[in-house]
Order: structure tokens, then C-alpha cells, then sequence
């Protein structure tokens, strides 16, 4: 395999099924290093910095990597923090942004030398009293904004649980006077997705109205959103559309602010997700009177983006690329509906060939289960035309090992 390819061949694929077993996820280091440098240039004309949100995927290796290629990384529980630091990670280059946490957690992030986001009030002024100017902390703003392709996956909306309103500034105000807060930091997320970098930009906007209200800040985190396009014909993010826009804007207003501030960014979908390939094999063609049905080794306890929520990833078949191509409906081995994709078009499926889910570098193993009993998937990493397992495939003991037998 050539080293400066960023995507895997079918060959490539069926390949690794036959050698690691099904259902497996592949991940492609060339492809995320690839998405790592697009941002990196796409901003390269003012202070940038991006960090790894964990929760994408967190298997240790992929963490590693992301350290490697000069990454921060942003994490949302204690345990993302602890995992991130075991990779490698300095404490400051950890930041954490939890939600709905009790204040111990926060204490514990703190503990560890961290940087500690703040999306609430209460914590706000509970931190605020301990601690005061000793400790410098940044503040998760909802600018209210909707944006992004789902209600779920969407933060920045009037009724979102995340981020502390801009209306409820005064009362932040108040606390940052009365405790001695440091702020350091302003953070904004909009939502999941980027698709007009206008609107963005507008955000962005707010953000600086925002921080004219802070006096100390060294940065401005304007979360994620950079979307990858699931299905062809699909709208992305034009990454460098934005980069040359927003620096623009960026660089103008730090002129302004009289500091220089960073802007960071969040990004995980969009440097995992291209890089993610999920196989499995084809067990039934099962022909009722309305639809032709693929039922494959896998179901939603591996990949249950499509069911949760409405996802879309685009499904191949590696073993017979060149067969007629017919409709199915691909469905799993779940003892629920389990649908991955209705009336697809197929090169002929037979029983035994392996299709591939693209776009599976994100939420993929992340959201897995062993619901059903079932047993969860391996991971492998190619990197520099090598592949090696970074998770074995469960065993029944793993299914075993947290109970005890009273009776």
C-alpha cells in the first residue's frame, strides 16, 4: 500500500475481514493526519489551536495519535481527562467541558491541572468561592443559535441544557466581581454542524460582543461543527472558506481587544470520521413480498447512528464490486428493528460477502453496547501501510466479568 494514500482499497478491506474476523471497525491514521493538516493550513494566518474531542473516539491509540499530531484535546467526564492524560497529553492542553456534573467532578479536573470549562451558574459561583482569582477557569456561553442537522445533536438552540445564556451575562458579571473569578477563556457552541460559514460567522460575532465584557482572556473556543458529507452530493463544511473568512474577522477584532487572544476549535467527526470503515458480513438474503432484506453479522449495538438518530452512512458491497446492482434493505441481528439502511442499491449481496459502513470513525465503537448479549467488535489501526489491533473482539468473559454470582 502506497503511504500517501488517505483511503483503503475494497481489496484492502475484505482483506482485513478475513484476517481480523466481522464485524470490525478499521481506522486509517493517514486520513485523520490528512483532516489534521486541512485545518491546520486552512487557519494558518493567525493563532489557532485545535483539540481532539475524545468522546468521537476514544481508543488509547487514536488518542496517542492525536497527541502526536500536535492536538489538544477536549474532553466532557473525568475519566475522557484521565485517559487523555495516560496518552500523553499535558494537563494544559486538556480542556474539560462537562455538563450536568456534581461540583467533586469539576474539584477532581482541577486536581489535576486541567483546563476547566464552566457551562452553569451554580458551579460558576461554587468554584468562584473557593477558589477565586487562584485558579483561572472559561465559560461555555449559549449564544442561541440553531444550527446543525438534528435536534439532539444540535447544543446551541434557546432550549439547549448547555452553556450559560449571553442574557444571563449581568449575573455572570456579578459573580466574576464579587469572587475574583479569573476568566480566561470564552467558549461558544453553536451545534454540530457548520453548513453556512455566514451564519458561523455571525456567531462568531456575538462571541465578540461577548468578550468585549472580559478583560484577561487569552482565547476564544469556538467549539466544533466542521462537517464531513456522509452521502455523495452531500453539503461539508468548506473548511477554507471559513479559515479565510474567520481569520479575517479574527485578526480585526484582536486589534480591538488590545491582548493577543487564540481562537481554538474542537473538531471530532471531522477528523475521525472519514478515517473510520465498519465491516461486516452478510449472513441472510431473506426475500419477502415488499423487500429484498440483507441481514448482516451486526446491528445496532455496534453502529446505532442510523437508528438513534437517522443517520445516514453509505453501505458497499467490497465482495462482488463489479455484480448487477439490485435494492435492498440492510438490517441487523438485533431482536429489535434494526435497520441500517432501506432500499439501497447494491452490487448483488450473496451470503458470505462483507459490506462496508463509510463514515464510521465517529460514534461508531464510541456509542456500542453489548445489548443482547452480544459481543462488541474489534478495532484496527492502519498506519504506514501496517495494520495492527488496538482492541480485541470481546469474549464471553467480558460479558461475565463485572457480575457476581449469589445464586
Amino acid at each position: 500500500m502506497s503511504h500517501h494514500t488517505d483511503t483503503l482499497s475494497d481489496r484492502q478491506l475484505v482483506k482485513l475481514a478475513e484476517k481480523y474476523g466481522t464485524p470490525l471497525y478499521v481506522y486509517h491514521a493517514e486520513k485523520i493526519m490528512a483532516q489534521q493538516t486541512r485545518l491546520q493550513q486552512a487557519f494558518s494566518k493567525t493563532r489557532v489551536r485545535f483539540f481532539y474531542a475524545a468522546k468521537a473516539l476514544t481508543n488509547i491509540n487514536i488518542l496517542k495519535l492525536m497527541q502526536q499530531a500536535g492536538c489538544g484535546l477536549d474532553t466532557v467526564s473525568i475519566q475522557e481527562v484521565q485517559l487523555g492524560l495516560k496518552a500523553g497529553f499535558a494537563p494544559q492542553d486538556i480542556i474539560f467541558t462537562p455538563n450536568s456534573v456534581a461540583l467533586d467532578e469539576i474539584l477532581a479536573a482541577k486536581d489535576l491541572g486541567v483546563r476547566i470549562n464552566i457551562d452553569n451558574i451554580s458551579i460558576l459561583e461554587q468554584f468562584g468561592n473557593r477558589f477565586g482569582r487562584s485558579y483561572p477557569i472559561s465559560i461555555r456561553l449559549n449564544p442561541h443559535i440553531m444550527a446543525g442537522g438534528n435536534y439532539k445533536t444540535s447544543t446551541g438552540h434557546v432550549d439547549s441544557k448547555f452553556g450559560i445564556s449571553i442574557h444571563q451575562l449581568r449575573h455572570v458579571e456579578r459573580i466574576i466581581k464579587s469572587t475574583h473569578l479569573h476568566v480566561n477563556g470564552l467558549h461558544l457552541h453553536t451545534g454540530s454542524e457548520i453548513k453556512d460559514v455566514d451564519v458561523f460567522i455571525r456567531g462568531v460575532e456575538i462571541m465578540f460582543e461577548m468578550v468585549q465584557h472580559f478583560e484577561e482572556l487569552d482565547f476564544i473556543d469556538l467549539g466544533s461543527g466542521f462537517k464531513v458529507s456522509y452521502r455523495p452530493g452531500d453539503m461539508a463544511t468548506d473548511v477554507e472558506l471559513l479559515g479565510k473568512k474567520l481569520t479575517t474577522a479574527f485578526n480585526d477584532f484582536c486589534k480591538k481587544y488590545k491582548r493577543p487572544l487564540e481562537m481554538w476549535f474542537e473538531p471530532g467527526k471531522f477528523l475521525v470520521s472519514e478515517a473510520g470503515y465498519f465491516l461486516v458480513r452478510a449472513n441472510v438474503i431473506k426475500t419477502t413480498t415488499a423487500t429484498v432484506f440483507v441481514g448482516v453479522n451486526s446491528g445496532f449495538n455496534h453502529l446505532i447512528r442510523p437508528m438513534f438518530y437517522d443517520a445516514f452512512h453509505l453501505i458497499r458491497n467490497i465482495s462482488n464490486p463489479k455484480g448487477v446492482e439490485r435494492i435492498y434493505t440492510v438490517v441487523g441481528n438485533i431482536c429489535e428493528t434494526d435497520t441500517f439502511g432501506w432500499d439501497r442499491k447494491l452490487n448483488e449481496v450473496r451470503e458470505g460477502d462483507y459490506l462496508v459502513f463509510h463514515n464510521a470513525g465517529a460514534y461508531g465503537f464510541e456509542m456500542s453496547s453489548n445489548f443482547n448479549s452480544r459481543l462488541k467488535p474489534a478495532e484496527v489501526l492502519i498506519k504506514d501501510g501496517k495494520s495492527y489491533l488496538i482492541r480485541e473482539r470481546d469474549t464471553l468473559d467480558d460479558l461475565l466479568r463485572k457480575q457476581v454470582e449469589v445464586l
